[in-house]
């Protein structure tokens, strides 16, 4: 019996294994938002959202979040989830207070951190966004309504 439990969860270990972004996939989503955010580019930025069972108003919040200011990225990261950002990540309201969660479980986050400088001085932000997988690919996380 022991012999079956520790084959059972060494499969579950790889099979959960085999599904996460590589280093490199990490790194290649990361350079692409970045690339777009700074380029205002929202056609690149939007096809990083994970639509499929999304809130319409919550979709067009996030594209217009996403693409509204702009400015230089002065830093980035991909993270794990503390178990706060887990938590948080699995429950949520919508501005009009009906309960939200995430179309897909978020297995990081994306540390955004922006500099906006002009005529009349400078500013800075920063934004932590969900990110999910499906299909190998990594995605920022729409919230849906909760059932």
């Amino acid at each position: 019996m022991k012999l079956f439990v520790t084959a059972v969860l060494c499969c579950v270990a790889f099979v959960s294994g085999a599904f996460a972004a590589s280093p490199d996939q990490e790194k290649q989503f990361v350079d692409t938002y970045q690339k777009a955010y700074e380029a205002k580019d929202s056609k690149t930025l939007n096809s990083l959202l994970y639509t499929k069972g999304a809130d319409p108003q919550a979709l067009e919040f996030y594209k217009m979040m996403m693409t509204g200011e702009g400015g230089k990225v002065t830093s980035i990261q991909l993270l794990a989830l503390t178990p706060q950002d887990k938590a948080k990540s699995e429950s949520g309201k919508s501005p009009d207070g009906k309960p939200m969660k995430l179309v897909l479980p978020a297995t990081k986050k994306l540390v955004v951190k922006t500099e906006i400088k002009d005529k009349n001085g400078s500013s800075s932000s920063s934004s932590e966004i969900f990110v999910g997988e499906s299909d190998g690919k990594l995605y920022v996380l729409v919230p849906a309504a909760a059932k």
